[in-house]
């Protein structure tokens, strides 16, 4: 039996906790469960006999990435029953939730198109995967983390790698400049909002694909919508959707922000009672290749804890539009 943990134990989990996080929430592409795995992790170290613990970095990835992986086994059964498209779970990351975005490379790990890709491996696969291309970890620690051969993780990485290389449509995160993202996030909702189909239509790229993640609680598209023309239909016609429901349920108070969710420019929509809807944009040479919106309110509970703390938007409409 352990003895119970003292301030300096527990100062020093804490100072690990944000790189927990980060890492699981790559692995299960849902901060609800990226929380709940790293405190159990935090529990498995209450009950350790620290002496027994060399390297506390290496042992809090091991127990964590152990517990990520059985957690993706049993989700890997529900989201095959999920009504319509999965998506992640939202982050908001300019306060740095899920570590430095400061390059391309970076950001590409916690998007949406990679996060949705990564459900097509196998766990083992997806563990090495973003332990060896989001943490940059040697194969050689990896092997440590999974209890595998160097060389099966090697192996794993390269299947992982060849998996999300021949997947269609996948893109690499824009790399425009943030004040243009956000412009862009402006334009969107002003040509979308006001029925300028013309306006939405030059914003968006030809091949643009739109996605609707709303598990059977909200009225939302169960299957992708493809083309220009019929996915800036589609947005005219959910953002009217939208005010109505807000008018009905909850009166003035609708804001609509810009904001980073995920390493991207997005779109909130925010009522005093919490978020109600994020639509993540995907640029691509300027232009929006997809879209990914989250209405699914038990996917907003975590975004909706971040926007308590700190509103994390360039506010674009403060009230219910007329």
């Amino acid at each position: 039996m352990s003895a119970p943990l003292d301030g300096e134990h527990v100062s020093e989990f804490e100072s690990h906790r944000p790189r927990l996080f980060a890492v699981a929430y790559r692995l299960l592409g849902s901060a609800t469960e990226a929380e709940d795995a790293v405190q159990d992790t935090y529990l498995r170290w209450s009950d350790t006999d620290r002496n027994l613990i060399t390297t506390p970095a290496a042992w809090l990835t091991k127990v964590l990435t152990n517990l990520c992986l059985n957690r993706l086994t049993a989700a890997r059964a529900r989201r095959e029953a999920y009504v319509g498209p999965w998506l992640p779970e939202p982050v908001l990351t300019p306060d740095s939730s899920l570590g430095p975005l400061e390059t391309v490379e970076q950001r590409e790990s916690v998007s949406m198109a990679l996060l949705v890709l990564l459900e097509r491996l196998t766990p083992a696969e997806r563990a090495v995967f973003v332990l060896r291309e989001a943490f940059a970890y040697r194969h050689r620690e990896i092997a440590e983390v999974l209890d595998l051969s160097e060389a099966n993780c090697q192996q794993l990485n390269r299947r992982a790698r060849q998996k999300l290389h021949d997947e269609q449509g996948h893109r690499p995160v824009s790399e425009t400049p943030h004040e243009q993202r956000n412009r862009i996030a402006e334009l969107f909702f002003a040509a979308a909002h006001s029925g300028d189909l013309t306006g939405l239509e030059r914003l968006l790229a030809d091949d643009v694909t739109a996605w609707a993640d709303g598990g059977g609680k909200i009225g939302a598209a169960r299957r992708p919508i493809f083309g220009s023309t019929r996915v800036a239909r589609y947005l005219h016609g959910l953002f009217r959707q939208i005010d109505a429901i807000v008018e009905e349920r909850f009166g003035p108070g609708l804001e609509i922000c810009a904001a980073e969710v995920n390493g991207e420019p997005a779109l909130l929509v925010t009522v005093d009672s919490g978020p109600l809807a994020v639509a993540v944009l995907e640029l691509h040479d300027d232009r929006i290749a997809a879209i990914r919106t989250i209405v699914n309110p038990d996917k907003l509970a975590f975004i909706g804890a971040q926007l308590s703390r700190s509103h994390a938007g360039v506010l674009l409409w403060p009230t219910t539009p007329r």
